[in-house]
This record gives C-alpha cells, sequence and structure tokens, in this order.
C-alpha cells in the first residue's frame, strides 16, 4: 500500500498546528506519543497561508511541522490544500467560484467552492501540488499525498457550459448521433449547434428545486453527471500529474466523502487513478451496522479487494447533525476495529486536537479543549493505541476473501432517480443495501463490484435493480453463467441502454434470453401497499408466504421455472420469482421489492445450494468477517449489543490477538467488545 517500510496498521489523523501556537505542538507531540500516534494528516486547508498571493510561497510553518513529525517518529500524509482556495483568488479571478443549481453564482466562503472547470483554479492548484511536491521530495516524513479533501460539487457557471460541449463532442461526435441518444425530438429539443447545448439545471431541463434528480431530459442530465464526476477527476489527476512529475513513485490518493456511497462522484471511474483508496466514515448512533459495513465493503472493492485508508472518523461526537450524541464507551474502538475487519489498514481521525473556533469547534477529537490527556475521549484512544501497536504487521496487507458479489453502479444509481416514474420511492441505494444485508446478517463476505469487473472468483452475482445495461454487459452476464455462476436480478431491470433510452422489444431487454422471462407491465405500489410472494414449490428454507412492496413486474415465464407466485390482487397467481437453467448455471428474477425474511432465506438457500457457508452461526448485533494472509487467517467478532452475546466458534482452536487467549466452542464476548482470532487457512474458522 506505501512504498516506504511500515509495520503495522498506522494510527493518527488529521492535524492542524498551523492554528495553534508552537508551545502547543511541543504538547501535541508528548500526547501523540502517549496515543500511539504515528500519522499525522497536515496542510489540508492551509492554502492561503502558503500562498498569499499569486507568486509568493511560504512554506516556513511546513517545514517546521513536517521536520517535528520525523523528529517524534510520526509520519506524515501530506494534503495539498486545495480544497479552500485563496480569498484573493476569488476576488482577482472570479471564474473560480461555482455557479448553483438555481443559477446563482457564488462568493467567496466556505470550502469546496472551487469551479472544477475554471482554467484559473486547475493551473494554480497543479502548481501548489508541483511545488510541495519539489519541497518536500526526499523529508524523510513523507509517506502519502493526500489531494485536496472530500471531493464533491457540480458547478453551473459558463466555464462548465463550455467544458459540457467539448465533453459531448468526444463522447458523440456528432450532433446527429446525440440527438439521437437523448431522443431529442420529443418536446422539439433536436441540436444544429453544438452552442445550442445549456446545461441541465433549474433554468433549463429540472424542475424542482428541492430535487436535483428530478428532469423533464434524462439523457442529457445523465450525461452531465458523467461530466461532472469527470471534471472533478481531471482536477484530480491535474494535481496527481504535477506530484508524480518530480516523484514518479508517489502513492497518492484523496478521501472519498463521509460514508463511502456519495453519489456524484463515479468512485470505480476514479478507483484507477488512487495508489490506495481511502474513505471518510462518519456514522451516527442510530445507523445500523450493516450500513456502514456496506461503506467499507465498497471501499475495497474499489481496488479489486487491496486494502484501504479510514481516512477519517470521529473519536466521539459529531457536529453537522441536528442532534449529535457521544459515541458511547467501547464504540469508538468498536467502530475502528469494524472498519481493520474489512479491510482498513490505518485508522485515522478527524480531528486531532478540536478548533478553538468555527464550524468545527465541536466536532469530537482525541485532544480535547481541555488539552490534556485527562478525558475518557483520549483515554480510549490511547487504549486503542496502545491494541494497535501489539498487533504489529500482523493483519497488515490481509485480504478478504469473498465468493459472493454485489453489482454496484453509479450511472445506473443516476439513471434510476433521474428516471420520471415508475415510484418514487425506488432509491438505488436502498434496494443495495437490503440484498447486502441478507448477506451480512448471515455471516456471509460480500464483494461490491463493478460492471467492468473480473467476476471469476465469485458463484454468485447479484446486482438488484439492474435498470441500465450498459454495452457488452448482458454479454458478460450470460458468460458468467453459462460457466456455471448464479445470477440474481430484479425488477425494473433491463430496462433502458446507457443513454436511458428504453429497449425495445419487451423487458427486461437484453436480459430477457438469460432470465427466460418477459415483462408486460409494472404495477407502481402506494407505501401503505403490500403484495405476498406465495412460494410454488418449496426450495431451500424459502417456504409460505413472504410480504412484497414498491413495485411489482407482471411477467410471463419464457422458459424460466416459476418458483413463486404473486399472492393478492388482480395479477394474483402469476410470477413473482423465477428461476432459468443457462448453460452449466441459473439466473434468477425476482419481480419486486420483498422483505427481509425472503431475501434471508434466498441468498441462505442459494449459498447453501452452491456451498457457501457463513463465517460463523448469526447471533444478532454481532458482526463476523474474516481477512487472510499468507497461511494465516483473522477472524474478527464484532459485538455491537448493549450486553454480551453468546458466539459459538467451532471445535477448533484460535488464538485471540488482544488477549493471547486460546479460544474455541461456545465464548462470550462482552458489550460493544471484539475478538480478533488468528488460525491457520483451511483450519478453525473455515
Amino acid at each position: 500500500m506505501f512504498n516506504k517500510k511500515v509495520d503495522k496498521i498506522l494510527y493518527g489523523g488529521d492535524y492542524n498546528p498551523e492554528q495553534w501556537s508552537k508551545d502547543i505542538w511541543r504538547e501535541d507531540m508528548r500526547l501523540f506519543e502517549r496515543a500511539g500516534v504515528d500519522i499525522a494528516t497536515v496542510n489540508v486547508f492551509s492554502w492561503a497561508l502558503n500562498q498569499p498571493d499569486e507568486n509568493t510561497y511560504r512554506f516556513d510553518w511546513l517545514d517546521e511541522v513536517m521536520d517535528m513529525l520525523h523528529e517524534n517518529g510520526i509520519w506524515a500524509c501530506l494534503a495539498t490544500s486545495t480544497a479552500a482556495h485563496p480569498a484573493w483568488m476569488a476576488t482577482r479571478y472570479p471564474d473560480v467560484l461555482t455557479v448553483d443549481f438555481e443559477g446563482r453564482k457564488k462568493k467567496f466562503g466556505r470550502r469546496h467552492n472551487s469551479c472544477p472547470n475554471s482554467p484559473t483554479y486547475r493551473t494554480y492548484a497543479a502548481r501548489m501540488a508541483g511545488k510541495l511536491a519539489e519541497r518536500y521530495k526526499d523529508h524523510p516524513a513523507l509517506l502519502v499525498w493526500h489531494v485536496n479533501n472530500e471531493y464533491g460539487l457540480r458547478c453551473y457557471c459558463d466555464n462548465c457550459e463550455k467544458a459540457f460541449r467539448v465533453w459531448l463532442k468526444r463522447r458523440y461526435g456528432t450532433l446527429d448521433t446525440l440527438n439521437a441518444a437523448w431522443n431529442a425530438r420529443f418536446w422539439g429539443h433536436t441540436f444544429y449547434s453544438w452552442d445550442e447545448i445549456v446545461l441541465p439545471s433549474l433554468l433549463s431541463e429540472h424542475l424542482d428545486p428541492n430535487d436535483v434528480d428530478k428532469t423533464a431530459f434524462q439523457g442529457i442530465s445523465l450525461d452531465y453527471d458523467r461530466f461532472m464526476s469527470d471534471s472533478v477527476l481531471d482536477c484530480y489527476l491535474d494535481e496527481r500529474r504535477a506530484i508524480r512529475a518530480i516523484i514518479p513513485d508517489a502513492v497518492v490518493t484523496t478521501n472519498f466523502q463521509s460514508n463511502g456511497a456519495y453519489k456524484p462522484l463515479d468512485y470505480f471511474k476514479w478507483a484507477p487513478h488512487l495508489d490506495v483508496a481511502a474513505l471518510d466514515c462518519y456514522p451516527t448512533n442510530d445507523m445500523p451496522t450493516s450500513i456502514v459495513a456496506m461503506r467499507h465493503d465498497l471501499m475495497r472493492g474499489l481496488k479489486n479487494g487491496d486494502p484501504y485508508m479510514l481516512m477519517e472518523q470521529s473519536p466521539s461526537q459529531l457536529n453537522w447533525k441536528p442532534y449529535n450524541a457521544l459515541k458511547r464507551p467501547g464504540v469508538m474502538r468498536l467502530w475502528s476495529y469494524q472498519a481493520v475487519a474489512r479491510g482498513a489498514d490505518t485508522i485515522l481521525f478527524f480531528q486531532m486536537r478540536r478548533s478553538v473556533g468555527a464550524f468545527e469547534k465541536f466536532h469530537g477529537a482525541m485532544i480535547d479543549h481541555a488539552g490534556h490527556e485527562n478525558t475518557r475521549v483520549f483515554r480510549e484512544c490511547a487504549e486503542l493505541g496502545g491494541e494497535l501497536k501489539k498487533l504489529g504487521g500482523k493483519l497488515l496487507g490481509a485480504r478478504t476473501e469473498s465468493r459472493v458479489g454485489l453489482l454496484f453502479d453509479w450511472e445506473n444509481w443516476w439513471a434510476i432517480e433521474h428516471s420520471s416514474g415508475p415510484s418514487a420511492g425506488l432509491k438505488y441505494l436502498n434496494e443495495m443495501q437490503k440484498y447486502y444485508d441478507a448477506f451480512y446478517e448471515q455471516n456471509i463476505p460480500v464483494d461490491l463490484v463493478a460492471a467492468d469487473a473480473d467476476w471469476s472468483r465469485y458463484s454468485i452475482l447479484v446486482a438488484p435493480v439492474l435498470y441500465m445495461v450498459k454495452p457488452g454487459v448482458a454479454e458478460k452476464l450470460e458468460r458468467f453463467v453459462e460457466a456455471g455462476g448464479t445470477f440474481v436480478t430484479t425488477f425494473f431491470s433491463g430496462i433502458v441502454n446507457e443513454s436511458d433510452l428504453a429497449t425495445t422489444g419487451g423487458y427486461p431487454g437484453e436480459l430477457r434470453k438469460l432470465l427466460g422471462i418477459w415483462v408486460e407491465e409494472i404495477d407502481s405500489l402506494f407505501p401503505d401497499q403490500r403484495n405476498r410472494i406465495a412460494m410454488k414449490q418449496p426450495f431451500g428454507s424459502l417456504k409460505g408466504d413472504y410480504e412484497c412492496g414498491l413495485l411489482c413486474d407482471l411477467l410471463h415465464a419464457e422458459g424460466a421455472e416459476i418458483v413463486a407466485e404473486y399472492g393478492d390482487d388482480f395479477y394474483r397467481g402469476t410470477p413473482v420469482l423465477t428461476r432459468n437453467r443457462f448453460g452449466k448455471g441459473e439466473a434468477w428474477y425476482v419481480a419486486s421489492s420483498p422483505d427481509a425474511d425472503f431475501l434471508s432465506d434466498l441468498t441462505g438457500s442459494l449459498c447453501a445450494l452452491r456451498g457457501i457457508e457463513p463465517l460463523l452461526a448469526p447471533v444478532p448485533g454481532v458482526e463476523v468477517a474474516r481477512r487472510a494472509k499468507g497461511d494465516r487467517q483473522f477472524l474478527f467478532v464484532l459485538n455491537h449489543n448493549e450486553a454480551d452475546a453468546a458466539v459459538d466458534l467451532g471445535a477448533g482452536e484460535r488464538t485471540e490477538l488482544l488477549s493471547g487467549r486460546i479460544l474455541s466452542g461456545a465464548v462470550t464476548i462482552g458489550p460493544k467488545d471484539v475478538l480478533i482470532l488468528e488460525s491457520a487457512v483451511g483450519t478453525a474458522s473455515e
């Protein structure tokens, strides 16, 4: 993951010494040593300090910080500072300022207010990255580069509009091709000049000031999403190239937005340009643990299972929610190990010392406003730092092996939620989460994978709501199933192509042959309406009736076996669950959005059929994950409950790494506690 020798899971976080006097710096070093801190992210929002005008660069303060970190045995995660442009830049070059969805030009303020297509911003940002690389290329503290910070904005300015036209020319080549892709004859939208194309916003195609997704023309809005994700990526690449021009082997990354599944940026498209993926994770106390787990698994999936960085989390409370509760004792440690269990090789916080003013002054920190180590939060941080030191390098580089893939696609997400029907209740992440939860609750590992990933390692591939079928995907799915794979997809799949044009000839379009069905109609249910899934024949643990809702596909079998039927309404007795044998494998279609019991029974039965066993017998509120390295494997058991939990580890003996105990059989794990169990691959926890 890094190109310098790192011998343990790195521990630390965002450090802003520029906000403090140097006597505080010395105290920070003492406290960092006490807490086991060995990495600090610095220079994140220091552009104005580093560059007071167009031609002046001042890095003296940063020189001192970098030297101080090295002298105290702390690695530097060096940020490029470009997430907040200086006020002088906004004053002299207003093209750097963004225009919002409603057409309003912003003024200087906040952060992330830089237009990604501003020539001024792009020039100065890349120049800053290059200046930093030149200055610190040989510094012994430098470990990893952190470009910008939490990228994510949309801009509707004139520069973006001009750049959008250029992007469209590259994508489509001719206006005839573009007009066909957008079905532009609808509502008289035929374009005869590239200059006639304007950005889709509330001033043009969009319909609701409170909903950026609601658009009259899905094709142009979908392309804007692609364009803006690409534009922001280009900003990252400018800085990455500037760094790599001076340090060819530099490890360069950027931190992805809070909780990982950030809609405006196609992270899979970004992934090849990241030397390591990095996540900022800020769950609330009431967030289901499976939601957080899925975000961690998504980060791991970005780089084909490689470990990633947990770049930010809070040591305690957040500051931007309506109600910001403290993390209860043990929770910070528990959630830190949840990240490690799912592939993180660093544990970093925002922030190390609490700011005294502005927006984040009440955001949690390792060092509170009290300024000393005699706080609950600091003690917990120091205890975790001690444990990570004890673990050493055992877990570094360990990978998660899974036989189940969950297909995640940003463009499909965008297209579904731009759709003008059939239900406002259809949310892509919700349906993804439901299927993820079914495996999570049974302790069955899952990888989140892209459409262009290698699926050969998986026995089961699940693609909820595969509304958009991109070129080549249907054929790739057919090859996967023909070779013996099990494919599962759902209602509202195979509807459109990559331009959001409906596939004619009957749903599910290009998937029709693979699934052996034809969908004639789609019924949209009101939120309080339900239908029933009535099993026509038992399949594994699938028996009896289940509830379903949201959407109901009315379909005909064209070679597929009917496993279950609807139990209510005028389409009672028609198929709702089908199974189509295709080559050596089979393709399943779930024609409605089912309840959790159905999904648990379906996924559990499919896994049993393919010989995929849970890591441990499920216990409510107890999360289980596994990483492997060489001939050793590490089983993580995390008790999210408020009370003790009884867990059966089976007959094999395992060494618990934090306590040194040898464990097997039935054990009790305390509330908010963690077990990390080591054994040989192929024994114990298999």
